[in-house]
């Protein structure tokens, strides 16, 4: 009998796919059964991008001539370092020459950072990764790469949509085994926020048994009351500090510039030392233009507002058209909807079925999750939908879906 492929023999093998490849197969050569047809697939966020940024790449058009430092400028680290101190009310406790290390966008960070986090615990027997299921795919990736062994955590309605903590710390041999953690808040899909108590649950057992807690806060600035809590918020008011704790954020979807490709890790200073070695040698500087621009979008706040406030008005018409359909409640944080397709036969029918009938284009929550250790996927009645569109668009595609219920 052979063996299931693992590390990246796996990824070669094509047993992680993208759901996007997956969805594009799903409905190849099927016509959509209204038109025009809505796509609401990629969480690619379409509202006006801040004025200014390309006046901004322009004044550094000069910095292309020059190769750019894998740290990015001290302006760039001490801006995104004030923005942490600001938002989540923890002055005096940055030092951006140590906590700060700007990315080229949130992903490529996800997808490195597991290489120190292997490389700095030694385990007995093959490395875990614990990842929530469903998840963001860079996490999946980035364990397949490094041949590390994936436990997937289910986060579904009965545990808050995020990973059982209780659960995980009734298994000390695979949290012995565990080199890294990764959590998303608010969370991709479900829009999930976790508690401040959560968060020091889930680094208490970071640092009890020595792993990373990776702390995927893409989402933390589109929100519908209050703002999410962030992982260095709690860390700032334990004792260690940062220590084990790295966050993650980008000007994507705070700012509307997924095209920009400018992010940050933030936290743990030790680990931030090594990782930006490692990316010295693996990783694409971020452009000069793309830092000097960063530092103007840091800096200013009136446009996250316009942003957030435009997806309140789209969750608005959610609330009208859905009203309790599909289990729809309205999330803490991001812009995504959970929708139980269990009357159309769970998530990959319901696709179908949506594509056909009504021109709406949606993915699989099954695409964004994988089988647990009982064989069960515990997103197969979901599907995932993107309110990147504007309000009269997803006015008219949400009534395309509840149109096929009369």
């Amino acid at each position: 009998m052979t063996a299931a492929p693992t590390g990246l023999h796996a990824l070669a093998q094509g047993v992680i796919l993208s759901p996007f490849t997956r969805i594009r197969r799903l409905l190849d050569g099927i016509e959509p059964g209204m038109k025009p047809p809505i796509e609401m697939m990629v969480g690619e966020p379409r509202e006006v991008m801040p004025a200014f940024v390309a006046d901004k790449m322009v004044e550094a058009k000069d910095t292309l001539a020059k190769y750019p430092p894998i740290r990015t400028s001290e302006e760039l680290r001490s801006t995104i370092g004030a923005w942490i101190e600001r938002r989540y009310g923890i002055a005096g406790t940055i030092d951006p020459l140590r906590h700060v290390h700007p990315l080229n966008g949130s992903r490529e960070g996800l997808f490195f950072a597991i290489l120190p986090a292997v490389g700095r615990k030694v385990v007995e027997g093959r490395p875990v990764v614990l990842l929530p299921n469903p998840m963001y795919h860079a996490y999946l990736g980035a364990t397949y790469a490094a041949n590390c062994e994936p436990v997937f955590l289910d986060a579904t309605a009965e545990t808050g949509f995020l990973p059982d903590l209780d659960e995980l710390e009734k298994q000390p041999e695979t949290l012995a085994r565990a080199v890294a953690f990764y959590l998303c808040s608010p969370a991709n899909p479900q829009g999930a926020v976790a508690t401040p108590d959560y968060i020091r649950r889930a680094l208490a057992l970071a640092r009890q048994y020595n792993f990373m807690l990776f702390f995927d806060e893409c989402y933390s600035e589109i929100y519908t009351r209050e703002p999410p809590v962030g992982g260095l918020q709690v860390a700032a008011r334990t004792p260690e500090g940062f220590k084990n704790i790295i966050a993650f954020n980008s000007l994507s979807k705070r700012s509307n510039l997924p095209g920009l490709r400018s992010g940050f890790a933030a936290g743990d200073a030790d680990f931030l030392e090594t990782f930006a070695e490692i990316r010295n040698l693996t990783a694409p500087q971020m452009p000069g233009v793309v830092q000097h621009a960063s530092v103007a979008v840091w800096s200013e706040e009136q446009h996250v507002g316009v942003i957030r406030q435009a997806y309140r008005a789209k969750f608005d018409v959610c609330d009208e058209v859905l009203g309790s359909r599909y289990g729809y409640k309205r999330p803490a944080g991001g812009f995504f909807l959970w929708l139980d397709m269990s009357h159309l036969g769970g998530s990959v029918p319901a696709t179908v079925t949506l594509w056909k009938r009504c021109g709406v284009k949606v993915v699989p929550g099954a695409y964004l999750a994988q089988p647990n250790a009982r064989g069960v996927n515990p997103a197969e009645p979901y599907i995932r939908v993107a309110l990147v569109h504007d309000v009269a668009t997803i006015r008219e595609a949400l009534q395309r879906v509840v149109s096929i219920e009369a």
